[in-house]
C-alpha cells in the first residue's frame, strides 16, 4: 500500500491505544499462569494477534470480549502445537515465547515473516543452552526449534536487546532450581523495568544488582492468574506528539500514564529540550502552537523505538541534532539508522550516519517518494515528515503501520492530516 501525504496542520484529540510491550507480556504471563487471566484494553494489532494465536496453539483458551481478552492458561504445561508457531513480524512475541517454550520437554518450532527471520536470536539461544535447552537453527535466527526441559542454574545473556533478559526473567522463576544470570552490558533498561513491574505484581521473587547486570532468581515459583489494565503506548504516542510539535495547532493526547515504566515517555522531555511547549495533565499532554525547534544532543540508548520519529524532528529543527548511543536501532525490524538516513536524504535532509546513531543538520524537507521497508515505525515517522514537508510525499509499504497502530491513518486524518491511500 502507498500512502500519499500532503502538508497539513493538525489539531484535535488522539486517544493512544494500548502498549504492545505490556500486551505481549500479558499474553505470555497468562499462558503460563494457572486459571483465567484478563487483559483489559489490550492492543489489537498484527504483533499482538500473532502472539495471541501462538498462545492458543500452546494450550491457552481465549475468550475475546468488548475491550478485554480472558486467557485461561496452562499452569506452565503447554500443549504440543503440532505445527510451527508463526509469530509474523513480532520480535517481542517470538522472544517472550521462546523462553517459556524452552522449558517444555517436547520440540517447538518457531518461524515468522521475512523481517522476523532477520532478527537476532543467538544471544538468547546461548543463554538457554547452559540451562539444558536443545536448539536447532541454521544461522542463529528463525526458523528454529527448541526443546527442554530446563533445569535452572547459571547462565549469561547478551544485552544487545533487553528482550533476551525479559524472556529469561519470565521463565526462570518457574523452573525447579534456582538460577543466576549475568550480563556484560544492557541496552534499553526501561523495558526491564516494565518486566519487573509485571513480576512484582505477581509476587515473583528475584535479586538484582543496581546496574541490572547480575541476577539471582529463586526457582519453584508460579505466575498466578491476574487482571491487568494495559497502559497506553508511549512508543505510539511519539508520532502524534512529534506531529503536534512540528505542525500542530493544539493537540491533546489522551490515555497516557506518566507513572508507567515505559522509556519512550522521555520523548516528551526530548521535545521540551528542543523548545516544544508541552502541558502535562493526569491523562493528557497538550501541545499548543510553538516556535521553531532547536537541535540538541540526545542519548537514545533507553528509547531506541523513538529514533525514527526523533530523526524527523531533528531534520526540521534549527541547527544540529545528535542522536547517540543507540546501536541496537540497527537490529530492529530494519536497520533504522541506515533507513532513516537514506529516506530523509531523499527529502532533502543532511544526515551523517554513526555506528551508534545519527547527526542531522536540520532545516526544511521537501516531498519525495520514500519507503518504510516494511517497518511500522519508519512508515509512521515518514508520514509525520510528509505533514511538515513542502510538496507531496508518497510512502511505499505504509500498511506496515498496522503492526502496532492499526488505526494510524484514520486517527491522523481525524486531526487534520491530509492522508490518501493509493
Amino acid at each position: 500500500m502507498k500512502l500519499l501525504v500532503r502538508p497539513s496542520r493538525v489539531c484535535g484529540e488522539i486517544a493512544v491505544i494500548g502498549s504492545k510491550s505490556h500486551t505481549i507480556r500479558g499474553i505470555a504471563a497468562a499462558l503460563a499462569a494457572e486459571g483465567a487471566s484478563t487483559l483489559v484494553a489490550p492492543l489489537e494489532s498484527a504483533d499482538t494477534r500473532s502472539t495471541l494465536e501462538a498462545a492458543k496453539l500452546l494450550g491457552a483458551n481465549v475468550m475475546e470480549g468488548d475491550g478485554f481478552w480472558e486467557i485461561t492458561g496452562t499452569g506452565g504445561r503447554f500443549a504440543d502445537p503440532g505445527r510451527t508457531l508463526d509469530l509474523g513480524n513480532s520480535g517481542t512475541g517470538m522472544r517472550m515465547l521462546t523462553g517459556l517454550c524452552a522449558s517444555q520437554n517436547f520440540p517447538i518450532r518457531f518461524d515468522g515473516d521475512e523481517s522476523l527471520r532477520t532478527r537476532l536470536m543467538a544471544g538468547l539461544f546461548e543463554a538457554l543452552v547452559p540451562l539444558g535447552c536443545r536448539i536447532e537453527s541454521t544461522n542463529g535466527k528463525c526458523p528454529f526449534t527448541i526443546q527442554g526441559p530446563l533445569r535452572g542454574g547459571a547462565t549469561k545473556v547478551d544485552g544487545t536487546t533487553s528482550q533476551f533478559l525479559t524472556s529469561l526473567l519470565f521463565m526462570l522463576p518457574t523452573l525447579a532450581e534456582d538460577s543466576t544470570v549475568d550480563l556484560d552490558f544492557l541496552h534499553e533498561k526501561p523495558y526491564i523495568s516494565i518486566t519487573l513491574a509485571w513480576l512484582d505484581a505477581f509476587g515473583i521473587r528475584y535479586e538484582k544488582s543496581d546496574d541490572m547486570l547480575h541476577w539471582r532468581i529463586p526457582g519453584g515459583q508460579k505466575i498466578p492468574a491476574f487482571r491487568r489494565v494495559i497502559p497506553a503506548d508511549f512508543s505510539t504516542a511519539a508520532f502524534p506528539l512529534c506531529a503536534a510539535a512540528l505542525c500542530g495547532d493544539g493537540v491533546v493526547i489522551r490515555n497516557l500514564d506518566f507513572s508507567d515504566a515505559q522509556g519512550d515517555k522521555k520523548v516528551f522531555s526530548y521535545l521540551e529540550q528542543m523548545g516544544a511547549k508541552i502541558e502535562h495533565g493526569t491523562e493528557l499532554a497538550v501541545l499548543p502552537t510553538g516556535g521553531k525547534l532547536r537541535g540538541c544532543t540526545i542519548d537514545m540508548n533507553e528509547t531506541p523505538d523513538a529514533l525514527p520519529a526523533m530523526a524527523v524532528v531533528a531534520a526540521l529543527a534549527e541547527g544540529e541534532t545528535r542522536l547517540l548511543n543507540v546501536p541496537q536501532a540497527r537490529v530492529k525490524e530494519t536497520d533504522r539508522i541506515a533507513v532513516m538516513a537514506s529516506e530523509l536524504a531523499k527529502m532533502g535532509a543532511e544526515v551523517e550516519e554513526l555506528p551508534d546513531g545519527m547527526i542531522i543538520r536540520g532545516g526544511a524537507l521537501h516531498g519525495a517518494e520514500v519507503s518504510s521497508f516494511g517497518d511500522h515505525r519508519i512508515a509512521m515517522a515518514l508520514a509525520v515528515a510528509g505533514l511538515a514537508a513542502e510538496g507531496e510525499t508518497v510512502i511505499d509499504r505504509a500498511e506496515s503501520a498496522s503492526v502496532t497502530y492499526p488505526d494510524f491513518i484514520r486517527d491522523f486524518q481525524n486531526i487534520g492530516a491530509d492522508f490518501t491511500v493509493l
